[in-house]
Protein backbone atom coordinates (compact mmCIF):
# COMPACT_ATOMS: atom_id res chain seq x y z
CA UNK A 1 0.00 0.00 0.00
CA UNK A 2 1.12 3.70 -0.79
CA UNK A 3 0.26 6.25 1.31
CA UNK A 4 1.33 9.62 0.92
CA UNK A 5 1.54 12.45 3.66
CA UNK A 6 0.99 16.26 2.22
CA UNK A 7 2.35 19.64 3.94
CA UNK A 8 4.25 17.93 5.95
CA UNK A 9 5.86 21.11 6.52
CA UNK A 10 8.84 20.78 9.27
CA UNK A 11 9.56 17.17 8.31
CA UNK A 12 8.11 15.96 12.02
CA UNK A 13 4.96 13.37 10.17
CA UNK A 14 7.60 9.92 10.36
CA UNK A 15 8.76 10.74 14.02
CA UNK A 16 5.52 11.71 15.71
CA UNK A 17 3.63 8.16 15.00
CA UNK A 18 4.50 4.47 14.45
CA UNK A 19 4.17 4.03 10.78
CA UNK A 20 5.89 1.03 10.44
CA UNK A 21 2.86 -0.66 11.96
CA UNK A 22 1.27 -0.44 8.68
CA UNK A 23 3.78 -1.89 6.42
CA UNK A 24 3.19 0.26 3.81
CA UNK A 25 5.22 3.10 1.71
CA UNK A 26 4.90 5.96 3.31
CA UNK A 27 6.07 8.82 1.36
CA UNK A 28 6.40 12.33 3.77
CA UNK A 29 6.25 15.57 1.42
CA UNK A 30 7.66 18.34 3.07
CA UNK A 31 7.31 21.09 0.25
CA UNK A 32 3.62 22.32 -0.81
CA UNK A 33 2.50 20.84 -3.96
CA UNK A 34 -0.21 21.72 -6.28
CA UNK A 35 -1.04 20.83 -10.04
CA UNK A 36 0.56 18.55 -12.14
CA UNK A 37 3.24 18.44 -9.71
CA UNK A 38 0.60 17.04 -6.76
CA UNK A 39 -0.86 14.94 -9.28
CA UNK A 40 2.55 12.78 -10.23
CA UNK A 41 3.49 13.12 -6.26
CA UNK A 42 0.11 10.99 -5.59
CA UNK A 43 0.40 8.66 -8.91
CA UNK A 44 -0.42 4.90 -7.26
CA UNK A 45 -1.36 6.50 -3.71
CA UNK A 46 -4.33 4.16 -2.01
CA UNK A 47 -4.13 6.43 1.24
CA UNK A 48 -3.58 10.44 1.66
CA UNK A 49 -3.22 12.19 4.67
CA UNK A 50 -3.86 15.70 4.68
CA UNK A 51 -3.30 18.54 7.00
CA UNK A 52 -6.08 20.89 7.57
CA UNK A 53 -6.94 22.71 4.28
CA UNK A 54 -3.36 23.03 3.07
CA UNK A 55 -3.86 21.00 -0.03
CA UNK A 56 -7.32 21.33 -1.24
CA UNK A 57 -8.70 17.72 -2.15
CA UNK A 58 -10.86 19.01 -5.02
CA UNK A 59 -13.45 16.70 -7.76
CA UNK A 60 -10.93 17.87 -10.29
CA UNK A 61 -8.17 16.32 -8.14
CA UNK A 62 -9.93 13.42 -6.94
CA UNK A 63 -10.76 12.24 -10.79
CA UNK A 64 -7.01 12.59 -11.66
CA UNK A 65 -6.26 9.84 -8.52
CA UNK A 66 -7.77 6.26 -10.01
CA UNK A 67 -5.86 4.52 -7.47
CA UNK A 68 -7.52 6.89 -3.54
CA UNK A 69 -9.46 5.09 -1.36
CA UNK A 70 -8.88 6.26 1.73
CA UNK A 71 -8.15 10.54 2.67
CA UNK A 72 -7.27 11.24 6.19
CA UNK A 73 -7.53 14.70 7.34
CA UNK A 74 -5.89 16.40 10.60
CA UNK A 75 -9.31 16.97 12.86
CA UNK A 76 -13.34 16.44 12.22
CA UNK A 77 -13.78 19.25 9.63
CA UNK A 78 -12.12 19.95 6.33
CA UNK A 79 -14.08 22.32 4.03
CA UNK A 80 -11.20 21.97 1.37
CA UNK A 81 -12.28 17.71 0.73
CA UNK A 82 -15.18 17.77 -1.80
CA UNK A 83 -17.13 14.89 0.13
CA UNK A 84 -19.06 14.21 -2.35
CA UNK A 85 -16.96 13.69 -4.98
CA UNK A 86 -15.32 11.23 -2.15
CA UNK A 87 -18.52 9.44 -1.71
CA UNK A 88 -19.21 8.83 -5.48
CA UNK A 89 -16.34 7.49 -6.04
CA UNK A 90 -16.40 5.02 -2.87
CA UNK A 91 -13.41 6.93 -1.29
CA UNK A 92 -13.64 7.10 2.27
CA UNK A 93 -12.68 10.25 4.06
CA UNK A 94 -11.54 9.96 8.00
CA UNK A 95 -10.51 12.49 10.31
CA UNK A 96 -8.61 12.93 13.77
CA UNK A 97 -9.13 14.46 16.91
CA UNK A 98 -7.54 17.99 17.72
CA UNK A 99 -7.29 20.44 20.67
CA UNK A 100 -8.86 23.60 20.69
CA UNK A 101 -5.93 24.81 23.35
CA UNK A 102 -3.07 25.65 21.09
CA UNK A 103 -5.02 28.03 19.02
CA UNK A 104 -6.20 29.77 22.18
CA UNK A 105 -2.25 30.38 23.21
CA UNK A 106 -1.48 31.70 20.09
CA UNK A 107 -4.32 34.34 19.68
CA UNK A 108 -3.21 35.56 23.32
CA UNK A 109 0.45 35.56 21.61
CA UNK A 110 -0.33 37.70 18.55
CA UNK A 111 -2.88 40.25 21.37
CA UNK A 112 0.36 40.21 23.57
CA UNK A 113 2.87 40.99 20.85
CA UNK A 114 1.37 43.69 18.90
CA UNK A 115 -0.22 45.86 22.29
CA UNK A 116 3.59 45.35 23.66
CA UNK A 117 4.99 45.79 20.25
CA UNK A 118 6.99 42.69 21.20
CA UNK A 119 8.38 42.15 17.24
CA UNK A 120 9.83 46.02 16.63
CA UNK A 121 11.38 45.86 20.28
CA UNK A 122 13.15 42.86 19.80
CA UNK A 123 13.93 43.40 16.63
CA UNK A 124 15.85 46.06 17.92
CA UNK A 125 17.10 44.51 20.62
CA UNK A 126 18.82 42.46 18.33
CA UNK A 127 20.21 44.70 16.04
CA UNK A 128 21.66 47.17 18.31
CA UNK A 129 18.50 49.68 17.99
CA UNK A 130 17.26 52.35 20.24
CA UNK A 131 16.65 51.07 24.10
CA UNK A 132 13.10 51.70 24.22
CA UNK A 133 11.23 53.28 21.00
CA UNK A 134 7.55 52.09 21.78
CA UNK A 135 4.09 52.65 24.32
CA UNK A 136 2.50 49.14 24.75
CA UNK A 137 -0.70 49.45 25.72
CA UNK A 138 -2.43 48.06 28.67
CA UNK A 139 -4.59 45.32 28.56
CA UNK A 140 -6.03 45.73 32.07
CA UNK A 141 -9.57 47.82 31.73
CA UNK A 142 -9.28 47.71 28.18
CA UNK A 143 -12.02 45.41 26.61
CA UNK A 144 -11.96 42.59 24.77
CA UNK A 145 -14.35 42.23 21.65
CA UNK A 146 -14.84 38.33 21.23
CA UNK A 147 -16.71 37.34 17.60
CA UNK A 148 -17.40 33.84 18.21
CA UNK A 149 -18.32 32.55 21.51
CA UNK A 150 -17.47 28.53 21.05
CA UNK A 151 -14.86 26.68 22.00
CA UNK A 152 -11.91 28.63 21.02
CA UNK A 153 -14.27 31.94 22.11
CA UNK A 154 -15.13 31.08 25.12
CA UNK A 155 -11.85 30.01 26.38
CA UNK A 156 -10.18 33.38 24.96
CA UNK A 157 -12.46 35.22 26.71
CA UNK A 158 -12.03 33.22 30.28
CA UNK A 159 -7.89 34.65 30.19
CA UNK A 160 -9.00 37.81 29.02
CA UNK A 161 -11.08 38.00 32.30
CA UNK A 162 -7.62 36.60 33.90
CA UNK A 163 -5.63 39.85 32.70
CA UNK A 164 -8.56 42.44 34.25
CA UNK A 165 -10.37 43.22 30.86
CA UNK A 166 -13.82 43.76 30.45
CA UNK A 167 -15.54 41.15 28.01
CA UNK A 168 -17.81 41.36 25.60
CA UNK A 169 -19.15 38.79 23.17
CA UNK A 170 -21.69 38.34 19.90
CA UNK A 171 -21.87 36.24 16.80
CA UNK A 172 -25.23 35.53 14.63
CA UNK A 173 -26.69 32.92 16.84
CA UNK A 174 -25.13 33.74 20.58
CA UNK A 175 -27.93 34.09 22.90
CA UNK A 176 -28.26 35.68 25.88
CA UNK A 177 -28.71 32.46 28.33
CA UNK A 178 -25.32 30.84 26.20
CA UNK A 179 -23.38 34.28 26.99
CA UNK A 180 -24.73 34.14 30.44
CA UNK A 181 -23.59 30.82 31.03
CA UNK A 182 -19.82 32.05 29.56
CA UNK A 183 -19.76 34.53 32.18
CA UNK A 184 -19.75 37.42 29.43
CA UNK A 185 -22.18 40.49 28.34
CA UNK A 186 -23.95 39.64 24.61
CA UNK A 187 -23.29 42.72 22.64
CA UNK A 188 -26.44 43.83 20.54
CA UNK A 189 -25.01 44.05 17.25
CA UNK A 190 -21.45 43.68 15.72
CA UNK A 191 -21.43 47.30 15.40
CA UNK A 192 -22.13 47.65 19.34
CA UNK A 193 -19.10 45.08 19.90
CA UNK A 194 -16.83 46.40 17.30
CA UNK A 195 -17.20 50.19 18.74
CA UNK A 196 -16.79 49.12 22.39
CA UNK A 197 -13.42 47.00 21.82
CA UNK A 198 -10.00 47.75 22.41
CA UNK A 199 -9.53 44.30 21.17
CA UNK A 200 -11.18 42.18 18.37
CA UNK A 201 -10.67 38.53 17.79
CA UNK A 202 -12.20 36.59 16.05
CA UNK A 203 -13.66 32.80 16.33
CA UNK A 204 -15.90 31.64 13.37
CA UNK A 205 -16.76 28.95 11.87
CA UNK A 206 -17.02 30.50 8.21
CA UNK A 207 -19.97 29.92 6.19
CA UNK A 208 -22.25 31.20 3.86
CA UNK A 209 -23.60 33.67 6.41
CA UNK A 210 -19.84 34.54 7.94
CA UNK A 211 -17.86 34.83 5.26
CA UNK A 212 -16.55 38.52 5.30
CA UNK A 213 -18.59 39.18 8.05
CA UNK A 214 -15.61 42.36 8.64
CA UNK A 215 -15.25 44.72 5.79
CA UNK A 216 -14.46 48.37 5.13
CA UNK A 217 -17.77 49.47 7.38
CA UNK A 218 -17.23 47.25 9.95
CA UNK A 219 -13.44 48.30 10.10
CA UNK A 220 -14.91 52.05 10.11
CA UNK A 221 -16.43 51.12 13.24
CA UNK A 222 -13.50 50.47 15.16
CA UNK A 223 -11.23 52.66 17.39
CA UNK A 224 -8.36 53.94 15.62
CA UNK A 225 -6.69 52.90 19.02
CA UNK A 226 -8.28 49.33 18.23
CA UNK A 227 -6.72 45.66 17.04
CA UNK A 228 -8.34 43.08 15.35
CA UNK A 229 -6.89 39.10 15.64
CA UNK A 230 -8.10 36.65 13.23
CA UNK A 231 -6.75 32.93 14.36
CA UNK A 232 -10.16 31.37 12.59
CA UNK A 233 -10.65 31.32 8.87
CA UNK A 234 -9.30 34.21 6.75
CA UNK A 235 -13.00 34.45 4.49
CA UNK A 236 -14.02 35.87 7.99
CA UNK A 237 -12.44 39.39 6.61
CA UNK A 238 -12.09 41.86 3.75
CA UNK A 239 -8.68 41.32 3.09
CA UNK A 240 -8.60 44.13 1.03
CA UNK A 241 -10.33 46.44 2.87
CA UNK A 242 -7.98 45.11 5.91
CA UNK A 243 -4.74 45.90 4.19
CA UNK A 244 -6.43 49.28 3.10
CA UNK A 245 -7.35 50.71 7.01
CA UNK A 246 -3.97 49.37 8.16
CA UNK A 247 -2.51 51.72 5.33
CA UNK A 248 -4.65 54.75 6.38
CA UNK A 249 -4.75 53.80 10.06
CA UNK A 250 -8.27 53.36 10.65
CA UNK A 251 -6.59 50.73 13.18
CA UNK A 252 -3.99 50.06 15.05
CA UNK A 253 -3.35 46.88 13.93
CA UNK A 254 -3.68 43.44 13.34
CA UNK A 255 -2.59 40.23 14.38
CA UNK A 256 -2.96 37.29 11.77
CA UNK A 257 -2.95 33.61 11.73
CA UNK A 258 -4.69 32.59 8.44
CA UNK A 259 -4.95 34.36 4.91
CA UNK A 260 -7.04 33.87 2.12
CA UNK A 261 -4.10 31.56 -0.14
CA UNK A 262 -1.73 29.60 2.39
CA UNK A 263 1.22 29.83 1.55
CA UNK A 264 0.77 33.75 1.58
CA UNK A 265 2.69 35.44 -1.79
CA UNK A 266 5.82 36.59 -0.87
CA UNK A 267 5.00 40.48 -2.52
CA UNK A 268 1.53 40.63 -0.82
CA UNK A 269 1.18 43.71 1.60
CA UNK A 270 0.02 42.08 4.54
CA UNK A 271 4.19 40.94 4.54
CA UNK A 272 5.24 44.28 4.74
CA UNK A 273 2.90 46.53 6.66
CA UNK A 274 4.43 47.30 9.64
CA UNK A 275 1.20 46.99 11.76
CA UNK A 276 0.54 43.93 10.59
CA UNK A 277 1.83 40.66 13.35
CA UNK A 278 1.92 37.56 11.04
CA UNK A 279 2.07 34.07 11.76
CA UNK A 280 2.32 31.56 8.97
CA UNK A 281 -1.27 29.33 10.13
CA UNK A 282 0.36 28.16 13.68
CA UNK A 283 -2.60 27.88 15.09
CA UNK A 284 -3.23 24.21 15.58
CA UNK A 285 0.43 23.60 15.16
CA UNK A 286 2.14 22.27 18.66
CA UNK A 287 4.13 18.99 18.96
CA UNK A 288 0.46 17.49 21.45
CA UNK A 289 -1.74 17.92 18.38
CA UNK A 290 0.86 16.18 15.59
CA UNK A 291 1.08 13.88 17.65
CA UNK A 292 -2.58 13.32 17.83
CA UNK A 293 -3.05 13.98 14.24
CA UNK A 294 -0.65 11.39 13.06
CA UNK A 295 -1.03 9.06 15.39
CA UNK A 296 -4.67 9.10 15.03
CA UNK A 297 -3.96 9.00 11.17
CA UNK A 298 -2.32 5.58 11.42
CA UNK A 299 -5.19 4.42 13.57
CA UNK A 300 -7.65 5.34 11.09
CA UNK A 301 -5.70 3.78 8.18
CA UNK A 302 -5.39 0.49 10.01
CA UNK A 303 -9.22 0.53 10.86
CA UNK A 304 -9.97 0.86 7.28
CA UNK A 305 -7.35 -1.55 6.09
CA UNK A 306 -9.28 -4.21 8.38
CA UNK A 307 -12.58 -2.77 6.75
CA UNK A 308 -13.87 -1.35 9.73
CA UNK A 309 -13.21 2.36 9.45
CA UNK A 310 -13.43 4.68 12.29
CA UNK A 311 -13.82 8.75 12.50
CA UNK A 312 -15.54 8.91 9.07
CA UNK A 313 -17.06 12.26 7.94
CA UNK A 314 -19.65 12.90 5.47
Amino acid sequence: MRCVILDDYQGVARGLADWSSLEADVDAVTEHLDGDALVERLAGAEVVVVMRERTPVTRELVERLPDLRLVVTSGMRNASIDLAACAERGITVCGTASSSTPPVELTWALVLGLVRRVVPEATAFREGGPWQSTLGADLAGATLGVVGLGKIGSRVAAIGRAFGMEIVAWSPHLTDERAEAAGVPRARSLTELLAASDVVTLHLVLSGSTRGLIGAAELGEMRRSAYLVNTSRAGLVDTDALVEALRAGRIAGAGLDVYDVEPLLADHPLRSLPTVLGTPHLGYVTEGNYRTYFTEAVEDIAAWRAGEPVRVLG
